[in-house]
């Protein structure tokens, strides 16, 4: 949690530094694809460097690889500008994060091919196998990440993500080249007793590479470690039954709830609700959160007063934070009405919440449980605040409570009776309730 939260404040500095650097480039009118573009373009003038260097250069002129060195740095730059030109601008895409992370994949190949070519080139064989295995571990690291994702396993972290790759390559370039012009690229340092050198100028550059070499492969195994616990995790809380495919109560019902009212971005249609049960609402018996300055909405659900709080998450200038805008947590009223934070397997399973920026410091919200459907976390013109936006009674409405009725069933397989949706019409403070009969 330390690194990642060291990771982060440095990130949020580097941002601060090039922000005003992103919004020329938005106002000279570049996409985020383009930006992406320019990185790898970029990278492959890395390569050229290194074979320039490998075919023109001698063993003792190092000043080629500080140059490309100083490119890689460069080239990693725009690597974070992308992401932020997108962000700033209001052009994020699926197919634009599709994209960065392919000529990623591609620019880091492609500087790797330089680095081997050089290295061969000039008779440094072992520094070129090791060169390639830390080209192994690096499309692993991100390889692994992919692959659990698509398993719907978060697999981040790790000493060697791309960033730290970029710039651990980059400064070992830049210090070798600089070096080299002061002690000269054939420097060797001996010692009495030992028949061959123990180090030299290219030293500089091939150490960290051999740290990288390790470094990569291991966060790459501890990934797919890391992995293997989370699903091996996700099939106890799923058991699968040849007859009968089953899963845990508390991702069943909140799948159900999300399928159900369908929450999807605000509209301002009208109408009348599709199926309402005119029956004494349960919900009422339940305690009913109070003091949460920051309450977005909160879930609870039959025989078990305990309630999930979906809190707004703000920095300290006011604004959402951009990694995590919505605090999920319980109020445990069957115990002494303490607030507890949400276990490993609940968030990552059942009611966390992931977001994305869709811009101007607004959110597309979706449960962990069910991807498939999105809420909105935006700023209301109205009262200045943030609400979570959803259809209501097929009206735009900002979402205060789900419940859900379970009448009989099982632990693993409840029978959900119906799912009742509260909320407020923005337009005319009215409350909205519907039930949908699962």
């Amino acid at each position: 949690m330390k690194q990642k939260s060291l990771r982060s404040r440095l990130q949020k500095g580097i941002y601060a530094v090039i922000n005003p650097f992103v919004k020329l480039l938005i106002r000279m009118g570049l996409t985020p694809n383009m930006v992406t573009t320019i990185g790898l373009v970029l990278n492959i003038g890395v390569a050229v460097i290194f074979i320039m260097g490998g075919e023109e250069g001698n063993r003792g002129d190092l000043s080629y690889i500080g140059w490309a060195g100083l490119l890689v740095l460069i080239a990693g730059l725009f690597d974070m500008l992308d992401g932020q030109v997108a962000r700033l601008g209001n052009m994020s895409s699926a197919f634009g994060a599709l994209y960065d992370s392919v000529l990623d994949r591609y620019s880091e190949l492609v500087m790797f091919l330089g680095i081997c070519y050089y290295l061969v080139a000039h008779h440094y064989f072992m520094s070129s196998i090791i060169a390639f295995i830390a080209l192994i571990g690096s499309m692993m690291v991100s390889y692994t990440r992919a692959r659990a994702e698509g398993l719907g396993i978060e697999s981040k972290g790790g000493l060697m993500q791309r960033p730290e790759r970029v710039v651990t390559v980059g400064i070992a370039a830049i210090a070798c080249g600089v070096t080299s012009h002061f002690i000269g690229g054939n420097y060797k340092l001996f010692v009495k007793g030992i028949p061959f050198h123990i180090f030299e100028t290219m030293s500089i550059f091939t150490i960290p590479l051999t740290i990288l070499a390790v470094l990569t492969n291991i966060t790459a195994i501890n990934r797919l470690r890391d992995a293997k616990k989370a699903i091996e995790q996700k099939e106890k809380m799923y058991p699968v039954k040849k007859e009968n495919s089953k899963v845990n109560v508390f991702s069943w019902i909140l799948i159900v709830a999300i399928t159900a009212f369908g929450f999807s971005t605000p509209s301002h249609d009208n109408g009348h609700p599709a199926s309402n049960i005119s029956v004494a609402d349960p919900a009422d018996t339940f305690p009913i959160p109070q003091g949460i300055k920051n309450q977005l909405f909160y879930v609870q659900r039959t025989h078990n007063s305990n309630t999930v709080i979906c809190e707004l998450n703000l920095r300290p200038d006011g604004k959402p934070d951009d990694e995590n805008p919505v605090h999920v947590f319980w109020i445990r009223y069957t115990e002494q009405g303490q607030h507890a934070e949400l276990s490993f397997i609940q968030r990552v399973f059942a009611y966390g919440v992931k977001a994305r920026p869709i811009g101007n410091d607004n959110f597309e919200l979706r449960f962990v449980s069910f991807k498939k459907r999105a809420m909105y976390l935006i700023k209301s013109p109205a009262d200045n605040k943030y609400h979570v936006y959803t259809s209501i009674s097929q009206k735009s409405a900002i979402l205060s409570r789900i419940f859900i009725k379970i009448n009989g069933g099982s632990f693993w397989s409840p029978n959900v009776e119906y799912i009742e949706v509260k909320g407020t019409d923005p337009s005319s403070g009215r409350e909205l309730k519907e039930r949908i009969k699962v």
